[in-house]
């Protein structure tokens, strides 16, 4: 091909946009009389700069670049055909731009170079001559010169140093890379040079090109390139993961180890930066180590999963599209990286109604951020079904986790028994301590923070005298009273509807003796989660004896008749409970014993 002249010479626009034109006359691998461009190409790459692709930008520039080879070298370059119609402009990818330009080369008797496939079929099918090229791969990248094992991200812009964030989510530095400013041309020649490495990589991926912004991601490298007139100069910010964990790696507890493999509702939030990709990442990967159905969403795909993960770009496809994908190739778990609009949350909620597994990442600066962004996205007594966990991400670490549950409550810090109403209580997952409340309140959806209240002296002590009275229910009872006329009362959970009664007559007879409004909530995880044990029973003229091996001596046991929780008791020295017949326990206990009623002692 290099010692050869050709006579007149028409290339498309694929192999413009590439740069392989000059690239092929300088190295003196293309001699040509005439280079005839056109009008359609010409037209084509004109429109894509008016709507601010790059792909535009570096077709003219490429254009020019020929012009000055023809200049420089003493051959001819020439514009001629009609510029096409709107229709044909429209229907580019179709073929349409590709196809007048093959017939001016029949026309003409020209020799056509594509770096398309289906170009060149066609034009051999017509017997047009044609020279088909593909750019080769010239080795690194110009931008991977900024990065080193501890680069996070390198931020290009003119008239600017390079500058690189260096370290680890939540703990790096700003570092200037190197004295001398950036020029407007070399940021240009490095977005050519990573469009061009983005069009020939398998792992290469424009995903999103809008005017003056294109997203790529190339590899490990997520691209944005901006230019005017979205941003004031031209700048290239390239991200990569500088560390790739699994989940052991965060030694999570083994509660909220257990609920990852249960919640099926997770938002993962966190600030820019902070590891949310990251540990999402980590969760795909368990997931599928599982032998569960993992698929992403993604706007780019950067998470970096294996082949047995299918990552989706939705900015590839319609909202409907995906929805439709996803609910006929039935995965046990989606993640959706980085939820931004509306139809990001819509499609999240939609899917999570219809039973698909959903964990959802959200830019955040607090765990309770991420919920608020649902509310007025989707109706207030529908969020608990959407999102049972919240984790909050920080400095690459799990810094908080809540827990949402829905309740008909009077909201705390009211204290009229008619204010009750449905609230999502958000409550810390490893405490069990109430954080938030979300609830309405007029014709606005609120969320309050619940904090904890000093008491007065005389609070404190109208504190002790109620707990005195639930504890004939429950030793592990705590009050919280509020304000002088309302207290909390927690309580483990499997005691609340005792203490509440048939119809709420047990309770209104507390707050009648106590002269005070109770809110009986739970206390939070309960203790008596070991085997039921062995035990023996006498009932004596004085007390009722219950006898358990030697081994539990000195221990305290739940006792249960039916399902119901009666009374806590220890175990003596002896290993015996001793329950004097005074204590009414002692006779619900003697009925149990008589009537053949089940009874358990778990022991604490």
């Amino acid at each position: 091909m290099g010692d050869k002249t050709i006579e007149k010479l028409v290339p498309d626009t694929s192999v413009i946009i590439e740069g392989v034109v000059s690239e092929k006359i300088e190295k003196n691998e293309i001699k040509a009389d005439e280079i005839i461009i056109h009008e359609a190409a010409f037209a084509e790459l004109e429109h894509q700069a008016n709507m601010g692709r790059a792909t535009g930008f570096i077709g003219l520039d490429e254009i020019k670049k020929i012009k000055e080879l023809a200049e420089k070298n003493n051959f001819k370059i020439s514009f001629t055909g009609n510029r096409p119609t709107s229709h044909e402009i429209k229907y580019s990818r179709s073929g349409e731009i590709d196809a007048v330009i093959r017939q001016m080369a029949w026309e003409q008797g020209a020799t056509l170079i594509t770096g398309d496939k289906v170009q060149a079929k066609v034009a051999e099918a017509k017997g047009i001559p044609v020279i088909i090229v593909f750019s080769e791969k010239k080795g690194p990248l110009s931008l991977e010169k900024y990065f080193d094992k501890a680069t996070m991200s390198v931020h290009l812009r003119e008239d600017l140093a390079p500058y690189a964030k260096k370290g680890a989510p939540g703990k790096w530095d700003f570092v200037e890379l190197d004295k001398k400013k950036m020029t407007q041309k070399q940021i240009k020649e490095i977005s050519k040079e990573i469009i061009e490495e983005t069009r020939l990589s398998k792992d290469g991926f424009i995903e999103i090109e809008r005017e003056g912004s294109t997203i790529i991601q190339l590899g490990v490298y997520r691209i944005v390139i901006t230019r005017p007139p979205f941003s004031d100069g031209w700048e290239i910010t390239a991200v990569r993961p500088v560390k790739t964990l699994n989940l052991e790696e965060y030694k999570l507890s083994e509660k909220l180890s257990a609920r990852i493999e249960q919640a099926e509702g997770m938002l993962i939030a966190g600030s820019p930066g902070m590891g949310k990709t990251t540990f999402s990442q980590a969760l795909a990967l368990f997931y599928a180590g599982k032998k569960k159905v993992v698929k992403t969403v993604e706007a780019p795909r950067d998470l970096q999963l294996g082949p047995q993960i299918t990552q989706y770009a939705i900015r590839r496809g319609s909202i409907e599209e995906i929805h439709d994908i996803l609910l006929l190739s039935r995965p046990d778990y989606t993640v959706y990286d980085e939820m931004r609009n509306t139809e990001d949350f819509g499609l999240f909620s939609d899917m999570r109604l219809a039973g698909v597994g959903m964990v959802g990442v959200i830019h955040a600066t607090a765990a309770v951020d991420a919920i608020q962004r649902f509310i007025g996205r989707v109706e207030l007594g529908v969020i608990p079904h959407i999102i049972d966990t919240v984790i909050f991400i920080k400095n690459g670490t799990v810094n908080k986790v809540l827990s949402l549950k829905m309740v008909v409550k009077v909201p705390s810090g009211m204290t009229e028994a008619d204010l009750a109403r449905p609230v999502v209580v958000i409550t810390d997952f490893e405490t069990g301590k109430l954080e938030y409340e979300i609830y309405t309140y007029g014709e606005e959806t609120v969320v309050v923070p619940v904090t904890s209240r000093a008491q007065t002296p005389s609070q404190a002590l109208a504190a002790k005298a109620i707990e005195n009275e639930f504890r004939r229910y429950s030793p592990e009872a705590k009050i919280e009273v509020v304000s002088d006329n309302k207290c909390i009362a927690y309580v483990p959970e499997s005691m609340i509807s005792r203490i509440i009664g048939k119809q709420g007559s047990n309770i209104e007879q507390i707050e009648k003796r106590i002269g005070i409004g109770i809110d009986v909530r739970p206390l939070g995880p309960e203790k008596n989660t070991g085997e039921s044990v062995e035990f023996g029973t006498k009932i004596g003229k004085k007390n009722i004896q219950l006898f358990v091996d030697e081994k539990y001596a000195n221990t305290n046991f739940d006792i249960f008749v039916g399902d119901d929780y009666l009374v806590t008791a220890k175990a003596g020295k002896k290993a015996v409970i001793k329950i004097k017949k005074t204590n009414k326990m002692a006779n619900v206990l003697v009925d149990a014993v008589n009537s053949g009623e089940k009874i358990r002692l778990v022991a604490k």
